[in-house]
Formats: structure tokens, sequence, C-alpha cells
């Protein structure tokens, strides 16, 4: 498989398409880290094989318990390696565009969604995924009322689509003098990146298409030109918005891919729910159930609702450590199927 990107990254046009280019760069560096991966659980297994031999013959008891810590971590390893290669579904492996959108409840709930912004950053960078802001409109007082986020990495998409749905937070809020505890809502929609390759048909007359001026932070460019790009595809009702590049034609064009991806997106959920009615299960409401609570007041707990795996490490969730819910996730769909 490696031979074959490598033959293609050798072709004299490979650099034609920048965009396509940079994907293949990406795909491959996904594959060659999953077999570096797998070489160097080999060879602890192999060093943990060797030191069992060694500890046999000895009887060193020191031995034996630094084998017992080797072999715990190499199983955690192992386990972080099978759920990456069970990332098998057609657009695991893309990347993400992941939306934070604040509910009722003004400057509260838009704090949280700034606070769900830096989770979800301090994740990404942890994994050595990239993250572009394409869309950020901030609040009138703090926090944001909503931003887009490109999250750029092999299975990017495959980890934060367990994060669809929408997140509760639980606090003494900074924001009331009285010191009351507030309850605050945030929804977070996850679709993978589908560029041009995906046949999804768009009719230019059903776009409504706006421009205005960026508000998000940037450079001296920011604010002086209408280059931001609002597209509106009417017969769903579907609002994508681009303001991160400095061209109006390159903004659209990220709008125009985003937009696809939630055509793409409402699609499969509409096959998914005509298999549901054929089946006859009841299937979960994805937009609008709560997925997970983060309570900071009067204890402190993340719990996730739909797998009850829960922390008491509040500040760690905050900090980027999701993986233990996005684990759990994952492994409870894929069990399901």
């Amino acid at each position: 498989m490696i031979a074959n990107y490598e033959v293609k990254m050798s072709a004299p046009d490979f650099w034609d398409d920048n965009e396509r280019a940079q994907s293949l760069i990406s795909e491959l560096n996904g594959i060659k880290s999953v077999v570096e991966q797998y070489e160097k659980l080999v060879a602890e297994q192999e060093d943990l094989q060797a030191m069992l031999e060694l500890a046999e013959e000895e009887g060193d008891e020191s031995l034996e318990e630094e084998l017992a810590q080797g072999v715990a971590e190499l199983v955690r390893k192992v386990g972080e390696f099978e759920l990456q290669l069970l990332l098998n579904q057609p657009y695991d492996k893309l990347n993400a565009i992941l939306e934070l959108h604040p509910g009722a409840g003004g400057t509260e709930s838009q704090d949280w969604a700034q606070m769900l912004y830096r989770m979800y950053t301090r994740w990404a960078e942890k994994r050595g995924f990239k993250v572009e802001v394409l869309d950020y409109l901030p609040g009138d007082e703090a926090g944001i009322k909503s931003v887009s986020l490109l999250i750029k990495g092999y299975n990017a998409y495959g980890y934060l689509k367990a994060e669809k749905g929408v997140h509760r937070l639980v606090r003494i809020s900074p924001f009331d003098a009285s010191g009351r505890r507030h309850t605050s809502f945030v929804s977070c929609d996850v679709v993978p990146e589908i560029d041009d390759s995906i046949e999804i048909e768009i009719r230019p007359e059903d776009l409504k298409i706006d421009t205005y001026r960026s508000s998000g932070a940037g450079g001296q460019h920011v604010n002086k030109t209408e280059s931001a790009i609002r597209i509106t595809h009417i017969p769903t009702g579907i609002v994508v918005a681009c303001q991160t590049e400095r061209s109006q034609i390159q903004n659209r064009e990220r709008a125009m891919n985003m937009l696809r991806s939630k055509l793409y997106e409402r699609k499969i959920e509409e096959q998914q729910r005509e298999l549901a009615e054929i089946r006859g299960e009841q299937q979960d409401i994805a937009w609008g159930s709560q997925i997970r609570s983060y309570v900071f007041h009067p204890y402190s707990m993340v719990k996730d609702h739909r797998t009850s795996v829960e922390t008491g490490n509040v500040g760690a969730v905050m900090d980027g450590d999701l993986d233990l819910f996005i684990d759990a996730y994952l492994r409870s769909q894929i069990r399901k199927e």
C-alpha cells in the first residue's frame, strides 16, 4: 500500500493539484504511522519476552515487577492500536469539520463554547493534528456565538465523530454577582471534510451567497474588505460560512466544501433513518441529545451518558484529555455493529 502511494507521489504532475497532493501525503503519513506503531509494539513484545526468560533464569523479583509493569503498558498500547485499526469506515480517515453553537443562556453559554473550543484545540494539538479556524463569531461580552474548525489529520473524523451532540456544563457562574449555580449547553456538530472528488449535486439556483467583513482574529487584512462568505442552501436551510482566507474566491471554495460535507452527512443520516424504520429500531436523536455532562460544582466530574464512563479530573479533560471518552464510545459502537 505504501509503495502505491509513493508511485503516485513520484508522478511528474503530482504537485499540479496542491490540495490533492497534501491529502495524499497526509494519508501516506497516517499509514506509515500505523506501520511504525506496529513495529514498535512487536519490538516491545520481544523485549518483554527476553526479560521474562531472564527473570525465570535468575529468579529476580525486581525483574518480575518491571516485567509486570511493562506487560500492563503494552496491553494499554495494543488497545489503543486496535482502536485505530477499527476506524475503517469510508470517511474515518478524513479531516473533520467541527462546529460549536451555544444554547440559550447568553454570555454563560457563549463562555462555555469558548471553553470547549480550547478543549478541542488542545486535544488536536496533542494528537499532532492541525487546527484551522474557518469561521468565528465572538460573543457580545465574552465567549463565542459560534465557531467552525477544520481539524486536519489522519483519522480526525474517525475520532471526533464521537463528540457529536450536546455538552452540558454545571458550575458557579463567573458572570453572576450572586454566585449562583448555572447550567449551560453547547451543541457540537462534526462532519467529514468532503472535497469535490465526492459527487454531491448542488444546483447554483439553490444557493444564496452573501459577503461580509471578517470578524475573527487576524492581520491587517481583516475587516477591510468583504472577503468572508456565507452560503445558504435554500432547499435544506443549511448555512455555512468561511472567513479564514484572504480572498473571497478561497473563502467561497472552503465554504462550498463545508456545504458539500453537510449535505453528504444529511444524506447518510436520511439513509440511516430509513434503515431504522425498516428494522423497526428506535434511534437516538443526534441533534439535541445530551451526550456528556461537565460538573464543576458542587463536585468535580465529567460523565459520558452514552457509555457511563466518568472521571473526577475535570482539569485534565478541559486541557484536551478526551481519549478516555472517545475510546469508550467508539468501542461501544463497534460492539453494536
